[in-house]
């Protein structure tokens, strides 16, 4: 019977809080921050098993580390990831922000599920089962993510509920669709019926007044697209828990911070979104959001409570966030609270280290290349019109909120044509699943070079090719490579590939280790630096102009879309 070792553990876990046996580790002389009183209080840590046990009383353990009295705080939870957007397998998406004090990674596969579909689900399911890293998954809700693109893949509510009771999923991941919801689209409704009830992740950005009453009326819980204070407030007076983001593009702690209280903090979270390995190598993952925040002013120990506790209670997590008994053995060891200096960390009540990743079976990922493009020419790139005018996409850095120009481009022979003097580019997204052979075609400003292409197979969230140059044999050759590689990204110029990263899985993840993912990003950075482009992270920007539910103008393989109005701009 499965309650015999279940009361053995308890009985254990008594004997062991009560001093009667020592207990199996013991972190002595340590300086826990309490995040529900904002006190730091010194005494030892007993953990039995993969739970704390005892707090601030004197323990003798089989094993015994001598914190040294250093600062003990809950491991981090990232409540809003896409693990594909790190550019590497769940396997290495672990290894890479476990040691960064991550013990537990909500994610969702929606990137993925919109290439393979179930077989994506279930390979990121199977993942989450055996990845060091506790890999919480929300079943994607939103593929296709719209009725305006091609995706790979079709995921109806019959598809998702027999996942639901699979020990590591959560709930419906964020709902993506908020037009839908709001003029009851038969689909939408279908999903949101299904998972009425348990957790259903938000994705609202700019939603106010009616419609946001609306949209929570359904039982959506939360929204990590949250870009301004006003915003933020309006969303927690009417009760949503906001999951501040800073990732590669999209960075709103900044603006968000002040909504870092000692009162509001239970109601927030943090999240990354889409984090890549460089940006991680070189600032962190979640530990970075913690100092960043410290450093704007927030109270030191609500900005712990937002990445453990507050983080933890908002998806129902109720056995973490806190350094007390009966809680998961989850917590840092740090040399300093206000930088964040993480000396180790603590996953299920023991110190992670090489080995900790060395004994995980991670299943292999289906084969296979996605990107089912026929071969292309320069002249697949070019924009006929019947005039000079037209709407431009306009790049807002550190945003994924676009603004929407208007401008008049070059125009002969009957087409329109790039203005690299004027950062006005073309702008390309290539149906790349086998569907349709659809092209959409814009324009685009704030890319910066003057001659070149750049092309990604990450477009969210269909995932479509997209390339934008202001050569269009350039944007050719860097497509054709891509399909070549199986994805990726490609930095072209002249003729010449000047540098890229082979993403060969589903068109969005490499094969590689995180630390050739990043060898690569850096090659790439310096090459679209040399090209002139004036963006920090280009290729992330790409990826996220083919996303036609993020305002205000966006693009697909169908064309240029109104993301207010959310329809198609003719012509």
């Amino acid at each position: 019977m499965r309650e015999a070792p279940q009361r053995q553990m308890l009985e254990l876990q008594i004997d062991q809080a009560l001093g009667r046996k020592h207990a199996d580790l013991v972190v002595r002389n340590a300086r826990i921050l309490n995040v529900v009183n904002g006190e730091i209080q010194s005494g030892d840590i007993a953990i039995c098993g993969n739970t704390i046990v005892g707090t601030l009383d004197s323990y003798r353990g089989a094993e015994e580390i001598d914190a040294q009295g250093r600062f003990v705080v809950p491991g981090f939870i990232d409540s809003h990831v896409h693990c594909e957007s790190t550019l590497v397998t769940p396997g290495e998406f672990d290894r890479c922000v476990l040691p960064h004090g991550v013990t537990t990674a909500v994610c969702d596969p929606h990137e993925i599920c919109n290439v393979l579909g179930l077989t994506g689900l279930k390979y990121f399911l199977d993942c989450a089962l055996n990845a060091a890293i506790d890999l919480r998954v929300q079943l994607s809700s939103c593929v296709p993510a719209t009725n305006l693109e091609t995706s790979g893949a079709r995921l109806a509510a019959a598809d998702l509920v027999p996942q639901a009771n699979h020990p590591q999923v959560i709930g419906l991941a964020e709902f993506m669709n908020v037009p839908g919801v709001l003029n009851k689209d038969p689909e939408c409704m279908e999903k949101l019926a299904a998972f009425y009830g348990r957790h259903i992740d938000g994705h609202a950005p700019l939603l106010s007044n009616h419609a946001l009453n609306a949209y929570l009326s359904c039982g959506i819980r939360n929204c990590h697209e949250t870009t301004n204070l006003s915003e933020g407030r309006e969303k927690l007076s009417k009760g949503m828990q906001v999951l501040i983001r800073e990732g590669s593009v999209s960075k709103d702690l900044a603006a968000l911070a002040p909504l870092i209280t000692e009162f509001a903090s239970p109601f927030l979270g943090f999240c990354t979104d889409d984090r890549n390995p460089l940006d991680i190598h070189e600032e962190g993952h979640l530990d970075h959001m913690v100092r960043r925040a410290i450093a704007l002013g927030a109270p030191v120990a609500a900005v712990y409570r937002v990445a453990s506790w507050s983080a933890a209670r908002g998806f129902g997590l109720t056995d973490r966030g806190l350094i007390a008994p009966g809680y998961l053995a989850d917590f840092l060891l740090l040399d300093d609270l206000e930088t964040c200096a993480i000396h180790s960390v603590f996953r299920r009540g023991r110190i992670v280290e090489a080995e900790t990743f060395a004994g995980r079976t991670i299943p292999e990922p289906p084969g296979g290349n996605t990107i089912k493009l026929p071969p292309m020419d320069a002249d697949s790139f070019a924009v006929h019109a019947s005039g000079a005018s037209t709407p431009v996409i306009g790049i807002i850095p550190g945003k994924i909120l676009t603004e929407r120009l208007q401008a008049d481009l070059p125009w002969r022979n009957g087409q329109r044509h790039s203005d690299p003097e004027r950062d006005l580019l073309k702008l390309c997204v290539l149906e790349r699943h086998g569907r349709n052979g659809n092209i959409g075609r814009g324009f685009v400003k704030g890319f910066g070079f003057h001659s070149g292409a750049l092309a990604s197979s990450v477009g969210h969230d269909s995932h479509n090719l997209c390339v934008v140059g202001a050569s269009d044999p350039d944007m050719a050759m860097a497509a054709n490579r891509l399909r070549e590689l199986g994805g990726g990204f490609v930095a072209v110029q002249d003729g010449r590939i000047l540098a890229e990263l082979a993403l060969p899985f589903a068109g969005l993840m490499s094969l590689q280790p995180f630390e050739s993912v990043r060898r690569d990003l850096y090659r790439l950075r310096a090459a679209v630096r040399e090209m002139g482009c004036t963006l920090s992270e280009p290729f992330l920007h790409l990826a996220f102009l083919p996303l036609p539910v993020i305002p205000h103008l966006k693009i697909t393989d169908f064309g240029l879309v109104d993301v207010d109005r959310f329809e198609l701009i003719p012509g």
